[in-house]
């Protein structure tokens, strides 16, 4: 395997300087397809929220036509802008969709930054209550999106991919599939959270108290079974430094005979790495989610 070097920037999908996407909410009929910048306020956050929008070629050109949704997920240090700047999502998925590899769907990539770097509830800002009470309803109403579990799968990078996993556990009957990217599933020493602020000792406690390995290895029957109704994918580099807790947490669903699959690749915790797993992404979601 190839040594692996960790950079602050990088270990959580940083983002780095690049430009924001053309700000447009249009819902519009798509001759081709777009990448748009969207917004809305949460109530249960205090703020207003951003979020971009993938829409397919011929979006809306078919007025009864409904599309399967990808909810992808940035990782730590990351906004909602990341999947497009770094991980080029709107030439991927073009690519893929054009070459008939990849379904058409709606993605839709939102920011769980800016205030508190974190998917999870806690206290003064609970995003998860924000991300399936508010955000949910709102874009699949605004973007023809088919509302039910067959036709939705959620995916992410690092602490996005924790944030799949945890997602799904936590309400089973949202998504079809999930899609996890070289998840940040417990804490690691090697953070840029590993400091006395008092924000990141909170980020750091969330991460801990949705643990994903120790969560499933505590599930019930009855859990347990929920969880089999989703496909489940682990993607992670050899040379990642989350490696280890993506094979725990391989373990422990086997142990609880929860189907998963699990792809390692050469690599390591880096945009490259993401890049070629949305590649494996797209086409492996359009062919297990329902809704075409």
């Amino acid at each position: 395997m190839k040594k692996m070097l960790l950079f602050v920037a990088v270990f959580l999908g940083a983002a780095t300087a690049s430009a924001q996407p053309t700000a447009s909410a249009s819902a519009q009929p798509k001759t081709k397809s777009a990448y748009v910048a969207d917004s809305m306020y949460s109530t249960i956050l205090g703020e207003t929220r951003h979020f971009a929008v993938y829409l397919p070629a011929g979006f809306g050109t078919d007025s009864d036509r409904e599309y399967p949704v990808l909810y992808l997920l940035h990782g730590g240090a990351g906004t909602w802008t990341d999947w497009n700047n770094l991980g080029h999502v709107k030439a991927i998925a073009d690519q893929l969709m054009k070459a008939g590899d990849s379904r058409d769907m709606v993605i839709v990539m939102p920011d769980a930054g800016t205030t508190m770097m974190t998917y999870f509830n806690g206290p003064g800002w609970n995003y998860e209550d924000h991300f399936f009470e508010e955000l949910i309803p709102a874009v699949e109403a605004r973007y023809k999106i088919k509302s039910r579990k067959e036709a939705r799968a959620v995916a992410g990078l690092s602490m996005g991919g924790q944030g799949s996993v945890m997602y799904a556990c936590h309400r089973p009957h949202v998504f079809a599939v999930v899609y996890a990217m070289s998840a940040y599933l417990y804490p690691s020493p090697i953070s840029m959270y590993n400091t006395d602020d008092p924000v990141h000792k909170e980020i750091r406690k969330r991460v801990a108290d949705n643990n994903a390995v120790r969560y499933i290895e505590n599930v019930t029957a009855e859990q347990a079974a929920a969880l089999k109704d989703i496909v489940w994918l682990i993607d992670c580099g050899d040379d990642d430094f989350t490696y280890r807790s993506n094979v725990e947490f391989s373990l422990a669903m086997k142990e609880k005979g929860i189907p998963l699959q699990v792809r390692i690749y050469d690599g390591a915790h880096s945009w490259a790495y993401w890049r070629a797993a949305l590649r494996r992404a797209l086409p492996f979601i359009s062919a297990n989610v329902q809704g075409w």
